[in-house]
């Protein structure tokens, strides 16, 4: 595991994952969030934003967060492990409203309520998304490791083996 990509529903835990993942390998984390968005709640060009993750991807190691699918076929080629997080929407939709008020080192400003857009790809995630997804990983599951968690527990288990080793 030294190219690894997080992906999965907004809200599902993948920031915080890939935090302990980062403290338990040592490896470097970018989170695509503050790679696009600016503090003033504008965001960089595609030319900008895919720049930056160019030079990312051609790092030896890395964990790299978050979803952006115009780009996700890119950084599944990329990576040797993909992890997945596939948890129901209930549990991603409390996961949006728990940050709510609370700085956090994934994004550029403190959201004081919830973001409406937000809370609608989170609701059509499973039927918009999250198919796409599957197919991606069907099509370069070669080659690469495929961790699908479907629980937070299963998330923080996995932290918990690689601290054993």
């Amino acid at each position: 595991m030294k190219r690894i990509i997080v992906i999965g529903c907004p809200g599902a835990g993948k920031s915080t994952f890939s935090r302990k993942l980062r403290d338990s390998t040592g490896l470097g984390l970018f989170y695509l969030d503050t790679i696009w968005h600016r503090p003033d709640r504008t965001h960089i060009s595609r030319d900008e934003f895919d720049e930056r993750l160019g030079e990312i991807l051609a790092q030896e190691s890395w964990i790299i967060d978050g979803n952006y699918s115009r780009t996700m076929e890119q950084r599944i080629k990329a990576s040797d492990t993909v992890i997945l997080f596939d948890l129901p929407t209930k549990t991603c939709l409390e996961g949006i409203n728990s940050r709510i008020g609370k700085v956090r080192e994934d994004m550029p400003w403190c959201d004081t309520v919830p973001d409406p857009w937000l809370l609608r790809s989170v609701e059509e995630f499973k039927e918009k998304d999250l198919p796409c997804i599957y197919e991606l990983l069907d099509k370069y599951r070669k080659g690469r490791t495929i961790v699908i968690f479907e629980s937070r527990t299963e998330a923080d288990d996995f932290i918990d083996h690689l601290k054993c080793k």
